[in-house]
């Protein structure tokens, strides 16, 4: 896939109504609403501020929540245009629906320098099905399409790739940073190129952990994932997580890495745990030999000081999903360690989106990092190699 896209840089803005797709599927307190962060609100402010600065006149929109085609006041984004308005130090004007009578009016009326934002795109019931009814009618609220929801880039949705067919499609500057530096990691990285994959399941990396056989110097594989590995070459792994159903896969990944030359580290000890509990009591064991009534639940202290040697030579650092329970103070030590050691490193460091960005939010250590992925699901299967629809959709330069 070409990860060389127009940005907004590369047209004139000047004059024009945008169409922004931004991502703003902000966190809320369940009782009041309220926004609990406001940072992909933040992450979206230098393409608006670029657009306005420039006399566009901004058509934001977004989703929030899975309200499957049907309103739901709770998921409205009517808080969200007030704190972007608080953020911007201007009136964000806000359509009551999507593709209606007040959306189209109030689009109609907006001058170069202004902002608007529609109300939640999964209100409309052809949004995750990429109508193209729906699509041209968004579409014809505006002159251009700016992509910037890296999030949702691997969703082919009427607004995230459907109205690219009836509007020239650009990137803003987040999408464009994500495709930059997490395209150059994988297509041209500084080596030793490492890759570190944690998290609970094998069934949720297979695609990743295949395609970075094809391009990594060292691939380190943490957290419950690892037990699988462990399990299918013989060894003992207690209660710890287990999918008996892939340890076939997880040989044929092991005889891979030795195909291509690929060093595969997996733990060689493990903090184990009578239950899966913050109270519990944590006991060292050979990763092997898990004793039965027992499960891992981070990386022991060898394998950190393992892992953290092949992160401290390394180029680039791609990192998704932590080494254990990060969650449980007394099994967060592997997930901190390996947090550090790519802060420290002087590596170019990626962190994938979801659980390892939290965690390395939540440790202190996200501005020792040179770029922390703003999606999720987006992330993961960039890594995998898959096509991104939402990228794809977008003009080469």
């Amino acid at each position: 896939m070409n990860y060389d896209k127009k940005t907004v840089l590369d047209v004139n803005v000047h004059g024009k109504k945008v169409l922004l797709r931004c991502d703003f599927n902000v966190p809320q307190d369940k009782e009041t609403g309220a926004i609990t962060s406001d940072k992909r609100i933040v992450a979206a402010l230098p393409t608006i501020k670029y657009l306005l600065e420039n006399g566009a006149a901004v058509i934001a929109c977004s989703h929030l929540g899975k309200p499957k085609g049907v309103r739901k006041e709770s998921l409205s984004l009517r808080p969200v245009a007030v704190r972007l308005g608080e953020l911007l130090g201007c009136d964000v004007i806000f359509a009551e629906d999507v593709i209606g009578s007040d959306a189209k009016t109030k689009a109609a009326a907006l001058q170069s320098g202004q902002i608007m934002l529609l109300e939640n795109t999964r209100f409309e019931p052809g949004e995750e099905k990429n109508d193209p009814t729906l699509s041209k009618e968004l579409a014809s609220l505006a002159e251009l399409f700016v992509s910037d929801a890296f999030g949702s880039v691997h969703r082919a949705h009427a607004s995230t790739v459907g109205v690219s067919a009836y509007l020239p499609a650009v990137s803003g500057f987040l999408v464009a940073k994500e495709l930059e530096i997490m395209g150059k990691a994988l297509n041209d990285p500084r080596r030793p190129f490492v890759a570190v994959l944690g998290g609970a399941k094998v069934s949720d990396k297979i695609n990743v952990i295949n395609n970075l056989l094809d391009k990594a110097d060292t691939l380190i594989i943490g957290g419950g994932m690892a037990y699988t590995f462990v399990k299918a070459q013989g060894g003992s792994i207690g209660t710890s997580l287990l999918e008996a159903d892939k340890q076939d896969y997880a040989l044929e990944m092991i005889a891979k890495a030795k195909e291509k030359g690929v060093e595969l580290l997996l733990p060689v000890d493990t903090l184990a745990a009578k239950e899966f509990s913050p109270n519990a009591e944590p006991v060292t064991v050979d990763t092997d030999a898990i004793p039965d009534g027992m499960m891992g639940l981070d990386i022991g202290p060898k394998t950190v000081e393992q892992f953290c040697a092949a992160v401290a030579d390394a180029g680039t650092v791609v990192w998704n999903g932590p080494m254990g329970v990060f969650e449980f103070d007394a099994f967060a030590g592997g997930t901190r360690a390996m947090a550090k050691a790519l802060a420290d490193s002087g590596a170019v460091t990626i962190v994938g989106g979801g659980d390892s960005a939290a965690a390395v939010e939540q440790l202190g250590f996200a501005d020792k990092m040179t770029h922390i992925s703003t999606g999720g699901g987006a992330s993961l299967e960039f890594l995998e190699g898959k096509e991104l629809p939402g990228v794809a959709c977008l003009q080469d330069r």
